[in-house]
């Protein structure tokens, strides 16, 4: 294992932060695989799931089983990880600008199609390298104005060539699922088997240029723009949901870490790896995922748990009103999987307090949750 440091440049005198990652196997090697944790800085499953993956990569690359280069980064929001109020983590929003970290990534199509103009051949394997090498060369010219831009411009410098990224974060009460683009649907499936999702959400373009959309809607993007270039969807990203904020123990951490080889060792960056264990999952879009609202304000009671499937207008919980004991029923609002309720257990009128994935694609615009 080598390990690699990028300072931020720091907003305020004498404060300075830094990005770490953790890189096995050989430089250069394929497949590339980049994985980060806490990129919302107040979800902890991924950071313990990625403590023991790197535990199991350790024993890997001594018994000279890595063929390709896996990188971690543990902690993918330092800035997040340390901004506190009233004894609560802030990690889904930065507090200068109240942005969220997994949102506003650069949008390389648009930053590299003027120098890929030109350049561009009949070579699909040419292209992939030269829009990677466009890509990188893109991000060096760019020059943050604050420690959030700068953030993600490393990390996407660290990752915007790889082959496969994960990007792990968590859910407040959920099963586990995850969101992927179109483009890859073999290896979707692949990721389904190996970590026992209980869903994959699909979409090209969410909305608000999330970091796993930053890493494949690029290359959509290009292939549209220069239609007479073969350009293939040369990277395969996903947002792993590891369940709920509260689901953080070893043994639920050792297995899914066991899981994330099985996939590491199915896309050919690991041998020796268990196969994958588990039945694919749904995939459905995420067009059709759609959130009950509260329809008063009070005390949130449950009717129905994370991975049942429910009807339309089934009763999945009630909302209290202390004051006049009256109790007003949340229906679900499509067919299908209630897949993440929230975390708390009060709420206002109007507030998000569960997300139902259906078959059918509905909702339009921006698709993810601020």
């Amino acid at each position: 294992m080598r390990t690699e440091t990028a300072p931020l440049p720091g907003d305020a005198p004498g404060l300075t932060r830094a990005l770490t990652r953790h890189i096995w196997g050989t430089p250069g090697a394929r497949p590339k695989v980049h994985l980060q944790a806490a990129l919302h800085a107040d979800e902890m499953p991924g950071v313990l799931v990625a403590q023991h993956l790197m535990d199991l990569l350790d024993t890997a690359e001594a018994e000279g089983r890595i063929t390709g280069e896996i990188a971690v980064v543990p902690l993918a929001n330092p800035i997040g990880f340390a901004q506190w109020i009233a004894h609560k983590p802030q990690g889904r929003q930065e507090l200068e600008s109240l942005e969220n970290p997994n949102r506003h990534f650069p949008d390389l199509a648009a930053l590299a199609a003027p120098t890929l103009a030109d350049r561009l051949s009949d070579d699909a394997a040419g292209n992939v390298a030269l829009i990677r090498e466009t890509f990188l060369q893109s991000l060096a010219d760019l020059q943050p104005r604050t420690d959030l831009h700068a953030l993600r411009r490393q990390l996407l410098l660290w990752s915007i060539d790889a082959d496969v990224m994960l990007d792990l974060h968590c859910d407040h009460h959920a099963t586990l699922h995850f969101y992927a683009s179109p483009a890859q649907p073999r290896t979707t499936t692949l990721l389904a088997r190996a970590t026992g999702a209980s869903l994959a959400l699909i979409e090209e373009i969410s909305g608000g240029h999330a970091c796993d959309e930053a890493h494949t809607a690029p290359w959509a993007a290009l292939a549209r723009r220069f239609p007479d270039a073969p350009i293939p969807p040369a990277c395969f990203s996903a947002t792993l949901e590891y369940r709920g904020q509260h689901d953080v123990d070893d043994p639920t951490a050792r297995s899914d870490a066991q899981n994330l080889m099985a996939f590491l060792g199915a896309i050919g960056a690991v041998t020796g790896a268990p196969a994958p264990r588990h039945d694919d999952c749904p995939h459905l879009p995420l067009k059709g995922a759609v959130e009950a609202f509260a329809p008063a304000g009070g005390v949130v009671v449950w009717h129905r748990a994370p991975g049942d499937m429910v009807g339309k207008g089934d009763v999945i919980a009630d909302v209290i009103d202390p004051v006049t004991r009256m109790r007003h029923p949340v229906p679900a609002p499509v067919a299908g999987q209630l897949f993440r309720i929230e975390l708390w257990r009060s709420c206002l009128r109007g507030q998000g307090l569960a997300h139902v994935a259906g078959t059918d694609p509905i909702r339009h615009g921006d698709l993810l949750s601020d």
